[in-house]
């Protein structure tokens, strides 16, 4: 994956404790524009360089997910654990 390209992508969210807090594993999978500010800075650094097909573990610091905000189920300052499965790059990105 490159930066500027649309990628779609499965993914789970847990916090250090365990705990999903979100999830995308059926239905519509989740878009963006990687690189663009779409999402938390740790997707943006972190899928660089991903496969179509592959599967990533992002371990990412409050400083590069939600930091000092409360985000729902999410506890300001939390380490954020995502499980990812990049799907396909959409056509035309």
């Amino acid at each position: 994956a490159k930066k500027g390209k649309t990628l779609s992508m499965r993914y789970i969210l847990k916090l250090g404790n365990g705990k999903i807090v979100d999830k995308n594993t059926s239905g519509k999978p989740f878009k963006f524009t990687l690189g663009a500010g779409e999402v938390i800075k740790g997707w943006d650094e972190g899928l660089v360089g991903m496969k179509v097909g592959a599967e990533r573990m992002l371990e990412i610091p409050p400083q590069m997910g939600y930091g000092k905000r409360k985000m729902s189920d999410i506890p300001a300052n939390s380490t954020l654990y995502f499980g990812t499965c990049f799907l396909c790059l959409v056509v035309g990105s």
